[in-house]
């Protein structure tokens, strides 16, 4: 993975690959396998300096929640090849945003609330199957538990949205 600045000083992850092709019927299995890889990983958000583990129950719940199920077509496919870049999408992570828990089942994971961050990230356009020179640019809300001891753990990755403008065209490399 690369870190780049895009021109308004945003940083983003550019994902090289796509990995998880298919566009119909992703293989949430598969992702989820793919996920396994980061259970274990501490990652230091830059700007804040949270510290934040990815357990055990990241890999289930980013390719089984609510929000994962209603994704169709590109934005299913989006969201898989983002699985590629979880741990350098936690660490460019900015604007944190704090919410209470309210919901009794998530009560004793998110004793102490939600975080959410904003993130950014840009995955390969192709073309008759060939990797263009082309990026898509998306922005996404990565959520973030706070247990009652005080630690935070990765949770999902939501509210995907693809950027209108390609701010990867004048970037620089960090």
């Amino acid at each position: 993975m690369k870190i780049v600045m895009d021109e308004k000083g945003h940083k983003i992850v550019v994902i090289p690959d796509i990995i998880f092709k298919n566009r119909q019927n992703i293989d949430w299995s598969a992702v989820e396998d793919y996920l396994k890889r980061y259970m274990g990983e501490i990652v230091t958000i830059a700007e804040t300096g949270d510290i934040v583990y990815i357990g055990q129950k990241f890999p289930d719940e980013y390719t089984g929640s609510k929000y994962t199920k209603r994704l169709k077509g590109t934005n299913a496919k989006v969201k898989a090849n983002a699985a590629q870049a979880i741990p350098e999408m936690l660490e460019i992570a900015t604007e944190k945003d704090f919410h209470e828990n309210r919901k009794d089942k998530h009560f004793s994971m998110a004793k102490k609330g939600w975080y959410y961050y904003k993130t950014r990230f840009a995955l390969p356009v192709y073309a008759d199957e060939q990797k263009t020179e082309i990026y898509n640019f998306y922005s996404a809300r990565l959520l973030v538990n706070r247990t009652s001891y005080g630690k935070l753990f990765l949770y999902d990755l939501l509210d995907i949205k693809k950027e209108a403008s390609n701010p990867l065209k004048d970037y620089k490399t960090l």
